[in-house]
């Protein structure tokens, strides 16, 4: 009897290291996580904290043992915010790397371009810097988003600000591709809600830095109110541009230009630029203790202040390592998607909002917050507007 009870345990012990080798990017020892970023373009100020925010979520989880035993190691390769170089990362990672799973991929440029490889692949695709309404809908096994969608926050965002400050004029100023199009869409529905037209809208191309142009026909078009569909160098140019010619209309930026670098880059010339915030900004002065202690511990990891991009990075690979203990010693895709569907988050120490996924709804959170920077620093202004 004793004899076959350890046969039984070597067989089932084979059984689970076969199971394990099958699930590309896990073996009995590591789980391979790979990540698209812009390390070297015209967004790499925010790529580098988004990398280093999941690098130190996954090192505290190796210090704290693993995941059921397994070291997590995350792979990323450089896109340069460029779409072509973007779908061969994709490759390499699937094909090279084997990696079990994508996270957080950085831009909508990049992640339109890879994400039917990622999910052809048979890879889960998580919690991409896009929220685009394709990387949640129609619903798909493989994809989950955490991070509000463009269309949802910023028709609460506009008809917040509407109803709050009574402008006549609403303008967007967007980038010209599927990121600024999102963004162009919740204006629209937001208005349409309150029966106002859209005033004007102008566009860019991807990295321009020269708005001069743009801002001189939104002003031309008596706009009172601004929407910008922008990242954080074009934001700053921007606000720049329309405070050079005298122009002081009130502007409201997307999340994807809520970052302490916006102030830290245009001065005094952005004070009064309103944002939407997914997750505030982890301004030292004024932490809590734990948050304190995280920014630390960041510091004196990566030798810089953490801002909203690291936080964001921690964030979707805290969910990712929460799903991967949830679905077991033995990990797959079919048991790693079970245990997203499952999933629900509290609020944290960050200020995040919960994060709840189903079987029938793999969008996390669908709602931003209004802040305003003052004195050289973003402030939160409202909760999160449903």
């Amino acid at each position: 009897m004793t004899f076959i009870r350890r046969l039984l345990g070597v067989v089932a012990l084979a059984v689970s290291c076969t199971a394990a080798a099958e699930a590309p990017g896990v073996s009995r020892d590591e789980i391979v996580v790979g990540s698209i970023q812009d390390l070297s373009g015209p967004i790499a100020l925010l790529g580098v904290p988004v990398r280093d925010g999941m690098l130190m979520r996954f090192e505290d989880a190796n210090a704290a043992g693993g995941v059921h035993g397994r070291t997590l190691r995350l792979v990323v390769e450089d896109s340069g915010y460029d779409p072509k170089k973007a779908v061969l990362a994709a490759r390499k990672l699937i094909q090279r790397d084997h990696v079990f799973a994508f996270l957080a991929n950085l831009g909508t440029p990049v992640v339109m371009a890879t994400m039917p490889i990622v999910v052809g692949a048979g890879r889960p695709h998580l919690f991409p810097f896009s929220p685009h309404e394709s990387t949640y809908a129609p619903r798909h096994p493989l994809k989950f988003q955490m991070f509000a969608p463009y269309q949802d926050y910023m028709d609460a965002a506009t008809r917040f600000m509407m109803q709050t400050r009574r402008y006549r004029q609403v303008c967007v100023l967007y980038q010209d591709d599927d990121y600024g199009l999102e963004v162009m869409k919740g204006v629209e529905r937001a208005l349409a809600a309150l029966n106002q037209p859209l005033a004007a809208k102008t566009s860019y191309k991807r990295g321009a830095t020269d708005l001069s142009s743009q801002i001189a026909r939104l002003r031309g078009a008596g706009c009172d109110f601004v929407v910008l569909a922008t990242v954080v160098r074009e934001t700053v140019a921007a606000v720049a541009e329309a405070r050079k010619t005298g122009w002081t209309v009130d502007m409201l930026v997307t999340a994807s230009g809520y970052s302490a670098q916006t102030h830290e880059l245009g001065g005094k010339t952005v004070e009064g630029l309103y944002g939407v915030s997914v997750l505030p900004h982890p301004y030292a002065e004024g932490a809590s203790r734990p948050l304190a202690e995280w920014i630390e511990r960041y510091r004196k990891r990566f030798g810089a202040a953490p801002n909203v991009w690291s936080v964001m990075g921690y964030a979707a690979a805290d969910l990712f390592v929460k799903a991967a203990e949830q679905a077991g010693p033995e990990l797959s895709v079919e048991r790693f998607v079970a245990a997203m569907e499952s999933l629900h988050t509290p609020r944290d120490f960050f200020g995040s909002p919960e994060y709840r996924f189903g079987p029938d709804d793999h969008l996390g959170n669908r709602h931003g917050r209004i802040a305003q920077i003052r004195d050289g620093r973003w402030v939160i202004l409202t909760d999160y507007l449903k």
